[in-house]
């Protein structure tokens, strides 16, 4: 076999590969030989069909098909061995390319474009002035931190009667326009309703005031939205509920009152752990802290975006347009050569940037390893357990859990992703002079719009 590189220029190259008898007979023959051994044709004994036989029937696409795999093992082999930073991932030459006749050919040559990525200098320092965001953290938000939390931890007690929110339980039964129960109507028994989620007002006002066995006559239909929960609450399918148009009485057989925890030590507990904080003051400050390091991952968020952007105009990097423009197209094939131009702009900025992220990894040691992404992983089976009051949650179950994350390769990608993002931040961070503006939580989501 034989392997030529002919630059086009410094973006943009041909690799020519010529492929002759001697580099794909045996392989063929191989598979020509298992294949006679299987074949099952009539007229001939298991085993015994003719070799002519064979190459007549499977000849050509067994060619076409071990011709394929060489090429593919050999142009990648030779882009490795001669250390070719490519971009994208070569195509077939659309000029150079000979035609092939596989019935007749015993040499094939093959042409492939390919993308070079490009030379660029990227000589950071403190001269380099990049924005970061530090979002404020006001008393509304810590009030909102101890609100969420003590609601997390509230609970249900019994009422006497109704004030505006409670959850009631009761039983349904249809009426007439007199108010008398419809004989063999709809009917439905031991049924929780929350008036929190009653949008009718006046509905609501009835209520109001009501205490256990108290009889309330509304309609269903009217009071509340979600065709799904009445039908839920009245044992009913969703089309009845499109066509139902009546009163109900609801007795009332158990009120309660959703009540916040209160401010002590055993909700502190409950949040943080035991013995975390054991004030007041402590719990806030906790919640703060907590608040602060969430919105420090939205100011790296924000810090990145301006970065790259920075990086990307400051490196000054000439892509192989037409060549990705191509590949762009090649590899998604809802992807029209006309949408392809229009958003090109976008693509080279990412393909720029993918770049320099890149060489700032190799360049300071910043690989993520399997330890890492796996870690990531298990903070992000503590966060979702902690949403559902788990604080204390046993190590193999985080392992575990983080282990059934790590088994979809399209969700471990996206860690890796986010732990590169992390490490480049960090290092830019420590590299670059870091213009620190404090704004608050709604000026900085306007950045956004």
């Amino acid at each position: 076999m034989n392997i030529t590189k002919t630059n086009i220029d410094d973006l943009n190259a041909v690799i020519k590969l010529q492929i002759v008898k001697e580099d794909y007979e045996s392989r063929v023959n191989d598979i020509l030989k298992n294949y006679r051994k299987k074949a099952n044709i009539n007229g001939f004994r298991a085993g015994k069909v003719p070799m002519g036989v064979i190459k007549k029937m499977y000849g050509t696409p067994v060619l076409a098909d071990e011709i394929n795999k060489i090429l593919s093992e050999e142009l990648m082999k030779y882009i490795r061995e001669n250390d070719l930073n490519i971009m994208g991932e070569p195509l077939p030459n659309e000029t150079d390319q000979k035609a092939i006749n596989w019935e007749k050919d015993t040499e094939f040559e093959f042409s492939f474009d390919i993308g070079l990525s490009p030379e660029y200098t990227l000589n950071l320092s403190k001269k380099d002035k990049i924005n970061f965001h530090k979002i404020i953290v006001d008393e509304k938000m810590i009030e909102n931190g101890v609100e969420m939390h003590a609601r997390r931890f509230g609970s249900n007690n019994p009422a006497e009667k109704v004030e505006e929110k409670e959850l009631l339980k009761g039983n349904f039964a249809q009426v007439d326009a007199e108010g008398q129960v419809v004989e063999g109507g709809i009917a439905s028994e031991n049924v929780a309703m929350s008036l929190e989620y009653m949008k009718d007002e006046d509905a609501k006002k009835k209520f109001v005031g009501a205490k256990k066995d108290d009889v309330v006559v509304f309609n269903p239909t009217k009071a509340f939205e979600n065709k799904t929960d009445i039908s839920s609450m009245l044992n009913i399918s969703k089309e009845e509920v499109e066509t139902l148009d009546s009163d109900f009485q609801f007795t009332i057989t158990e009120i309660t009152k959703f009540v916040n925890a209160e401010l002590n030590q055993e909700l502190f507990d409950k949040v943080f752990g035991e013995g975390t904080v054991s004030s007041e003051e402590e719990f806030k400050a906790k919640i703060k802290e907590d608040i602060e390091k969430q919105l420090e991952n939205d100011s790296d968020y924000k810090f990145l975006i301006d970065a790259k952007a920075k990086l990307v105009k400051k490196s000054k990097i000439v892509l192989p347009e037409t060549f990705l423009k191509r590949w762009i197209v090649a590899t998604n094939k809802e992807m029209t050569a006309e949408q392809v131009e229009t958003d090109f702009a976008n693509y080279s900025d990412e393909f720029k940037w993918q770049l320099i992220k890149n060489r700032l990894i190799q360049e300071n040691d910043l690989k993520v390893s399997q330890e890492e992404v796996m870690e990531f992983a298990k903070k992000q089976a503590l966060m979702q357990f902690q949403q559902y009051g788990m604080m204390d949650v046993p190590e193999e179950y985080l392992e575990n859990y983080a282990k059934q994350m790590m088994e979809n390769q399209d969700e471990q990608r996206k860690i890796y992703e986010r732990k590169a993002d992390d490490k480049v931040v960090e290092f830019l961070k420590g590299k670059v002079k870091l213009e620190e503006i404090e704004i608050s939580t709604e000026d900085f989501n306007k950045l956004f719009e």
